[in-house]
């Protein structure tokens, strides 16, 4: 089932076109938002299964064989990717039917927020690197605009920083792809893997892995370029810095395993060594940043940071068992993220404020929101039985079979500083008695029925699958060592999409 490849580009581009068209009908609108959403997890989740039963499927777009035409490839890790995709997208489009409000929606946050997915869609999807750029562009453009969305002073900071490095790393980007072209004459990926195996130019061919090191890292937020996050993503919309705390990283860290996988395997001493060197300081330097901070949003930012340190320490070491860690982990955190920035959505809504130090008794004033909390906050410290607990003891055993102690030893530090920053949380915003004086306001009525359905059903589905990710592992363990195998063999990936013998 070949189709099933397009259906999660065509559908958020629909449901984008669709919004934009009931500009003025805010009702339909809404539920046009969510019933894509919805959509887009059902043709995840179908591509899921027809790539784990059938192997990796191809769509050569107008009928031009690659590499000269436009190549659609998804194996199952671009397939597990875009079902993550659709769970974030589908989660947080219900969510912000009450986090959103009506200026921001009267600015077009539903055609761009599905804008936004039609990118990262196609980010996963492309089998083409100059498509990967046009992708990404079409996700920072649209992500520029959601944290720009209402004009706000401290918005339009935060999006300058945003854009302003972003915009450096799509520029790197750019030059690394027309360097790579005129090098190789080729841009389609699986063609590149070819090209990029011959003898000659292994200079050049590492320059060229560098380049795109610097690009997907600035846009993966890993040491020391990752200051542009936490300046920016605490400043929207809590409903978008959640899609942003659970995607756009995300996408830097796809591109990144999939360059270095599949193209850039000719010097894995080096660029291995990198990665893992990388991977160490990214860790510390997130987790002593969230350490310090007392807002919520902010804490958690740093947080993002600290967490793809974790996913580079899988791709730098390289083994099966760390990539498959690193694909168990990627769910696992793009799962418990995303819940975490919901609650915090719900403590502000529930306060009126998102500063730990004016938080206080969540604990006794909403025992169902302190649960949603643990449950994310624990399995991101590593605490058995939950998913994280399995992806960090993958991690580290994969890093101690590699004789990668410094980079364990690193692991296991910055997870002991996560559980204390989570415990900081729950201290100050759960179990803390709301200070004197800090009331909630006008601006902050109790919840509507609805409304608190909205906040409440997303936050409690993602805290379930985070649960069951954790208690039954295996399936997910399986699957993520199956997707660390084609990786770690892309000669299957070559023959999908040149038709070649593998």
């Amino acid at each position: 089932m070949t189709t099933a490849v397009i259906y999660p580009i065509l559908i958020p581009l629909g449901t984008a076109v669709a919004a934009l068209l009931t500009w003025n009908h805010r009702t339909l609108q809404r539920m046009l938002s969510v019933f894509g959403a919805a959509l887009l997890l059902g043709a995840s989740l179908l591509l899921l299964a027809v790539v784990s039963r059938q192997g990796i499927q191809v769509m050569q777009l107008g009928g031009w064989a690659a590499p000269f035409g436009i190549t659609l490839v998804a194996d199952l890790f671009s397939a597990v990717m875009v079902v993550m995709a659709g769970l974030i997208g589908f989660s947080v489009a219900v969510y912000a039917l009450a986090a959103t409000d009506l200026e921001h929606e009267s600015f077009g946050f539903h055609p761009i927020y599905h804008t936004l997915l039609l990118g990262v869609c196609g980010s996963f999807l492309t089998g083409d690197i100059f498509n990967l750029y046009v992708w990404f562009e079409v996700m920072l453009i649209s992500s520029f605009v959601l944290i720009a969305l209402g004009g706000h002073g401290v918005q339009m900071e935060g999006a300058l920083k945003y854009f302003s490095l972003n915009l450096i790393a799509s520029a790197m980007f750019l030059t690394a792809v027309g360097i790579l072209y005129g090098v190789c004459g080729t841009l389609n990926m699986a063609d590149l893997s070819v090209a990029l195996r011959s003898g000659a130019g292994r200079r050049m061919h590492t320059v060229l892995a560098m380049l795109f090191f610097m690009a997907f890292g600035i846009k993966a937020a890993i040491f020391p370029l990752f200051f542009w996050l936490p300046a920016s993503y605490h400043t929207p919309p809590v409903a978008v810095s959640a899609v942003f705390s659970g995607l756009l990283t995300k996408v830097g860290v796809y591109a990144l395993i999939r360059v270095f996988t599949l193209l850039f395997v000719h010097d894995t001493a080096f660029t291995n060594e990198l990665i893992v060197v990388a991977a160490g300081f990214t860790m510390v330097a997130g987790v002593l940043g969230a350490v310090a901070q007392t807002e919520f949003r902010r804490l958690l930012s740093f947080h993002i940071v600290s967490q793809i340190g974790y996913l580079l320490m899988g791709l730098g070491i390289g083994t099966q068992r760390s990539l498959a860690a690193a694909v168990f982990f990627m769910v696992h955190v793009i799962i418990a993220k995303v819940t975490l920035f919901l609650v915090s959505g719900a403590a502000h809504a529930l306060l009126g404020t998102y500063d730990l130090k004016r938080l206080g008794g969540l604990y006794k004033n909403s025992p169902a929101l302190a649960l949603l909390f643990l449950i994310p906050a624990l399995s991101l410290a590593g605490i058995p039985p939950l998913a994280g607990f399995w992806a960090k003891f993958n991690l580290v055993w994969a890093g101690i079979e590699a004789g990668r102690g410094v980079v364990t030893a690193a692991a296991l530090g910055v997870s002991m500083l996560t559980f204390f920053s989570m415990l900081k949380i729950w201290n100050e915003a759960f179990w803390k008695a709301r200070p004197e004086g800090e009331t909630v306001g006008a601006d902050n009525p109790p919840l509507a029925f609805s409304s608190g359905l909205a906040l409440y059903l997303p936050m409690a589905f993602l805290a379930l699958l985070a649960l069951v990710a954790g208690l039954a592992a295996e399936p997910l363990w399986d699957l993520s060592s199956r997707a660390a195998h084609q990786l770690l063999n892309p000669a299957g990936y070559r023959a999908a999409v040149l038709g070649m013998a593998p």
